[in-house]
This record gives structure tokens, sequence and C-alpha cells, in this order.
């Protein structure tokens, strides 16, 4: 059975567009719920995320599962405006220079790590990116992104690839659900 965790509000309907704390209530919600209810945001209210939440935040990253636990990850996290508003410059980037804060995964691509690296830093990132909507900040995966002009900017050196961009921020927008495949479409048992 399932294990509430007792953070935040239920989630009454999957379709809800808001973040749990936004819901306002006080029972308990599921980790299913908080994932279930997800959306990406792309307009944020110009309010910092407190250093707790945050911190929170990166642990949650900090605790992923990685291959043979090596952690071949290293995050940036950006808050000066100045650098998010040169990495807004792209298409799929806008709204980097709203957020407050944007979090660049980089995976280290050395001998030992290249071949899961990039795995066990997009789950790192998924899993700040679902810790921070379970305290009602916001957040969007950004790959659309030109990596050799990031990694020129920020002082990244050969060794890392930079996975992606995730921008988070308390939510200015209701995000609506996105159609989805039917499970039947996307999952086969004992054979494709």
């Amino acid at each position: 059975m399932e294990k509430p965790f007792h953070l935040l509000p239920q989630n009454d309907s999957p379709t809800d567009d808001r973040t749990p704390l936004m819901r306002g209530r006080s029972h308990s919600m599921s980790l299913v719920d908080v994932i279930l209810g997800r959306r990406s945001i792309r307009r944020f209210e110009q309010k910092e995320i407190p250093k707790d939440i945050l911190d929170r935040i990166l642990e949650a990253g900090r605790q992923a599962p990685s291959a043979a636990n090596r952690q071949p990850w290293h995050f940036i996290v950006l808050t000066d405006d100045r650098i998010k508003g040169r990495l807004s410059k792209w298409l799929f980037t806008k709204h980097i220079k709203n957020s407050s804060v944007t979090i660049v995964g980089c995976a280290n691509t050395g001998l030992l790590d290249r071949r899961w690296s990039t795995i066990g830093t997009s789950i790192a990132l998924q899993n700040m990116v679902i810790a921070a909507w379970a305290m009602g900040v916001g957040s969007c995966w950004i790959g659309g992104f030109k990596e050799n002009e990031v990694k020129k900017l920020l002082g990244i050196s050969d060794k890392w690839k930079v996975v992606a961009l995730v921008s988070f921020g308390y939510p200015s927008e209701k995000s609506h659900a996105k159609r989805r495949k039917p499970i039947e479409k996307i999952v086969g048992y004992n054979k494709f």
C-alpha cells in the first residue's frame, strides 16, 4: 500500500492545474498524486525561492540513484539575472530570465561515467522537479539550448555534458493537463 506523504494537500482531480500548496487543503497527498499533478510552468511570480526550500530541492537531486552510486553530476544554480538573461535568447529558453532559479544539470563524460551519466543526471533533475512541485514551486525542463554556448558562459569543461536546464519559480500561470497517449499504446506485457 502506498504511504502518504504529509507535506501537502490531497489532489481531488488529476487535471487540477494548481501546485499542491496552491490547493490549500490540510490533508495528506501521496507522492503519486504529486507526480500525476505536476505541470510545466513557464511564467513565474517575481518571488525568491527561500533558501531552505531550494536546499531541499537540491537535496532531492543529491539523493537520486546512479549506476554504481557514482553520482556523476554537477549542478550549477543560476540566480544572477544577467546570466539568466543571456541564457534566455533561444526559442525554448525565453522564460529563464523570469525564473527565480535555473539549475544547469551536467553529466560527467569521463571513461567510467560516460555510459550512464546522462541517465543518472536526468533522474536527479527529475527528483528536483518533483520535490519542487510538492513544495509549491513550478519548473520547466529545457532541452533546446546551444550546449557549447552554455558551457562557455558558465565555464564548464569538456569533461562535462550539459544534460538540461531547469527553470524554477512560483507559478503565475495555470498550466493545463496535456493529452497523454493511452496506456495500451505505450505499455506491453512480456513483449513489445
